[in-house]
């Protein structure tokens, strides 16, 4: 779709020309995300402050046909926010204020452009928590959090971001406002629309406000890393741990790859590691009385010694347990750095993770590619990072291809499904048929006619091609 004239005097009437951008530079920082080496620059970026512009903008899009593709913070894996058919790259960046933080009712109204680290450590000084913690919480935004359905490390203990959105302010792509639900925590009152937002991944409506509930702040943890001399092992130590009667408020894997080349990256990151060990878990105990977390840790050591492991760490000072995190969280930054890669995102029932990690190496082995598996054991959450290293570009654009595929049936296969928190997008839309039946497939297709008859509003994005 090309931009007239015409239409950019119309995006100029709703915005002023300062918030308008068609020049190259522009359109390719906002073409891109942390997917893979893509770039989709739209022809033209542009940067509302309201719900008000943005509905004029998408009224106008619907008048002309135009593609029209929410941008947020551009930290997303899976392609969501790129503008892969051009027209109009919606950048929400001026909306980035916290509006109000509701220590009555624990609650907080925020706009979709607050990073998410930042709204963490604003609630957490009216003495709130809110607890999803996606690696990228330094840099990415609550907005991209919703769209995606994020989760983080404490999500075993404390959920995704959907358990704690509770109401929303959404442009729909025809350009009307509305709330979606109300700013209580229970509603039964027709359908839920709220949910049906939360992880749409920005195909059916532009989020402008967030309303979300918040816990009383939790004052102490212990962390411990865990080291394994199997891998296969380690996974088999997740379920243990829970079946012991624990939960933990973070269990992360790392295999051994990730943690090399993460300390490589970092050096300044010190954890000394035997060359035979072969992966570690990171577990975090927290809560608000510290005998009650002693016990919880010495009953999670009663587990894991009944496994093959090296002495197990525990983090005595803050620095220490900021750098085990950091070493966690720079997994994937530490990865892209050594070589082209392609980030899977599977999640199946925890005591089938062992099942999983061994099938992912499996089918590594048949087409000759490597892979760096990583991730939120304590949810099944396992990240695979499929390194290009030296395969060529005629490998790496067919035989990846089969083996993801084949990673994704094993997943379904043990009642997994394709993403845990990363989203479909672009990069994951053509599997879709592995998770869901045509039938499946075709409501989906229905509900995002329903939101978005022109289907105007992030084209190109979840449903399969030959659907």
């Amino acid at each position: 779709m090309k931009i007239t004239p015409e239409i950019l005097q119309k995006l100029t009437n709703i915005l002023g020309a300062e918030h308008i951008f068609t020049d190259i530079e522009t359109r390719n920082r906002y073409g891109r995300d942390e997917t893979e080496d893509y770039v989709f620059p739209p022809n033209v970026v542009v940067k509302p402050a309201n719900a008000k512009e943005i509905s004029a903008i998408l009224k106008l899009a619907n008048d002309y046909m135009i593609p029209t593709t929410p941008i947020g913070a551009r930290t997303g894996l899976s392609g969501g926010a790129l503008s892969i058919y051009e027209g109009i790259g919606l950048s929400l960046e001026r909306l980035n204020k916290i509006l109000t933080i509701d220590e009555q009712n624990l609650q907080v109204i925020v706009e979709p452009a607050v990073i998410t680290q930042v709204l963490r450590e604003a609630v957490s000084e009216k003495g709130l928590f809110y607890p999803p913690d996606p690696s990228s919480q330094g840099s990415c935004w609550i907005g991209g959090n919703v769209a995606e359905n994020a989760g983080g490390a404490r999500a075993v203990k404390y959920g995704v971001t959907k358990d704690y959105v509770i109401n929303l302010e959404v442009v729909l792509p025809t350009g009307e406002i509305i709330w979606t639900g109300a700013n209580t925590l229970k509603n039964s009152t027709g359908y839920n629309l709220t949910q049906l937002m939360v992880g749409s991944e920005g195909t059916l409506g532009v989020i402008t406000k967030i309303v979300m509930k918040l816990l009383p702040k939790v004052n102490h943890n212990i962390l411990m890393l865990v080291p394994f001399y199997n891998a296969t092992e380690a996974c088999e130590a997740v379920s243990s741990v829970f079946r012991a009667g624990i939960v933990p408020s973070a269990l992360e894997f790392m295999e051994r790859d990730a943690i090399d080349w993460t300390l490589k990256y970092y050096p300044d990151i010190s954890v000394p590691i035997k060359p035979e060990i072969q992966a570690h878990l990171l577990i975090e105990v927290d809560g608000n009385y510290p005998e009650i977390l002693m016990q919880e840790a010495e009953k999670i050591m009663a587990v894991v010694e009944k496994f093959e492991i090296d002495e197990v760490l525990f983090a005595d000072t803050e620095d220490q347990k900021n750098a085990l995190w950091k070493m966690r969280r720079s997994v994937a930054e530490a990865v892209k750095s050594n070589s082209i890669y392609k980030e899977e995102d599977t999640v199946v029932p925890r005591y089938e993770l062992p099942v999983l990690l061994k099938g992912i190496k499996d089918i590594g082995n048949k087409y000759g590619f490597k892979s760096v598996c990583y991730g939120h054991a304590g949810d099944g959450n396992l990240h695979v990072n499929i390194i290009k290293g030296t395969m060529s570009d005629e490998d790496w654009n067919t035989k990846v291809t089969k083996g993801i595929r084949e990673i994704f049936e094993l997943t379904v296969a043990l009642k997994g499904t394709l993403s845990g928190e990363h989203g479909i997008g672009l990069v994951q839309k053509n599997y879709m048929d592995i998770a869901f039946s045509k039938v499946h497939l075709e409501l989906m297709e229905r509900i995002k006619f329903v939101f978005d008859p022109n289907n105007i509003l992030n084209p190109g994005k979840i449903f399969p091609d030959n659907l």
